[in-house]
């Protein structure tokens, strides 16, 4: 989950594209009664600029398994949000820094999983709730 911005430079290569599956630490998911079912796949883009800075597009694509926010049952959503996101070398409050040598894009996708998840979950698009009739 890295990008060689130095060599990439040495190598006259100011544009790239990169793939990889993620682990989320345990917790990310913020729904309560579910969880990130498997790997995350990360897939996206870089461009070097003259300043140093890196623009960095990329999709996190994962499903959230757990019970149903309205009715418990079990339910799935697959989620798939694309980011894009600035590295630069010096202090940024509005973006990511690095050290000017490698981009480590952990706390960026992390920080992309803990956007992209809705509120809740539902196990059907007209989940009505618990049935407090059906006996």
């Amino acid at each position: 989950m890295k990008i060689q911005v130095q060599k990439q430079i040495a190598l006259k290569r100011y544009t790239g594209d990169f793939e990889f599956q993620f682990d989320p630490p345990e917790g990310t998911c913020l729904i309560p009664l579910c969880r990130i079912n498997g790997a995350v796949k990360v897939c996206g883009s870089f461009e070097i600029y003259d300043d140093d800075s890196v623009g960095v597009n990329f999709t996190v694509d994962y499903v959230i398994s757990g019970q149903c926010s309205y009715c418990l049952n079990n339910a799935n959503q697959e989620i798939k949000q694309e980011f894009d996101v600035l590295f630069v070398t010096v202090e940024d409050p509005d973006n990511y820094t690095y050290d000017g040598r490698v981009i480590d894009l952990t706390t960026a996708v992390t920080d992309a999983i803990l956007f992209s998840q809705p509120n809740l979950i539902l196990c059907k698009e007209d989940c009505g709730g618990i049935d407090v009739n059906n006996k």
